[in-house]
């Protein structure tokens, strides 16, 4: 699947920059995400992509300090950014916890950070995108056990709001615990959005996302883009889906 999505982004990439002079693309971290970005790092049609013209966004961080193992930011440089010759004015990780957004005695660092994160979203943004973020070529997410993509977790409140276009994320269940995320308004900002999925552990969120729930019980089944929305799976991930979901059998 990693190596399938990896052809696809290039492609996609490749297309984007052919037709208005640059690509923008939103990362996603997790098992998912990162097995991705090592199959583009090792895929031998990379250089077809003008990595000087790429603008790298994230869907969500892990509020943490600069260089920490777990930040979706450092998984990527180590993937995949360290190797490429991206122009640095063009890439932008979400702040980290030591960052002048450090966490202050009431707590709210990961709330200021959000509103920076939105803040630096809303200058790339043009007259052209309508909006209060740029109009992503490609936004990727990953699809968690329990449905949530990006920092967005079933029945809490960043899966509610409506208005933001990042926010802090407390409480979360699966550590650590504070975050910051893109809110569906801002992912459904993308031309296209694609959502991973590999593993059996995968497999019922795939099939609840895909059978009519609600993105605030399921997340996921409320990440869409403008124009498409592609679900990547491999068979384990698609064991559970409803047969209605699969396409005719060949003759």
């Amino acid at each position: 699947m990693a190596q399938a999505a990896a052809a696809r982004l290039i492609t996609k990439i490749v297309d984007a920059q052919a037709a208005r002079g640059s690509a923008s693309v939103v990362l996603t971290g997790g098992r998912n995400g990162n097995g991705l970005l090592a199959a583009l790092s090792a895929a031998p049609a990379r250089d077809a992509v003008d990595w000087s013209r790429l603008d790298l966004w994230w869907g969500d961080e892990r509020f943490l300090p600069e260089g920490d193992p777990e930040r979706n930011y450092t998984q990527a440089r180590e993937a995949l950014l360290d190797a490429v010759p991206l122009d640095p004015a063009r890439v932008h990780p979400m702040p980290a916890s030591d960052g002048p957004h450090a966490v202050g005695a009431d707590g709210d660092g990961a709330d200021a950070a959000a509103a920076a994160y939105a803040a630096e979203l809303a200058a790339a943004a043009g007259p052209e995108d309508h909006g209060p973020v740029p109009t992503f070529d490609v936004l990727m997410l990953g699809v968690g056990p329990d449905t949530h993509v990006a920092s967005l977790f079933p029945e809490l409140p960043a899966v509610r709001e409506t208005e933001r276009t990042v926010v802090g994320v407390h409480g979360a269940p699966k550590p650590p615990p504070t975050r910051i995320s893109l809110t569906l308004p801002a992912i459904r900002a993308a031309r296209e959005v694609w959502l991973l999925a590999a593993g059996e552990d995968k497999a019922k969120a795939a099939a609840i996302a895909l059978s009519g729930a609600g993105e605030i019980q399921a997340p996921a089944a409320g990440a869409y883009g403008r124009s498409r929305t592609l679900w990547l799976l491999d068979a384990a991930a698609a064991s559970q889906l409803p047969r209605d979901l699969y396409p005719p059998a060949s003759p």
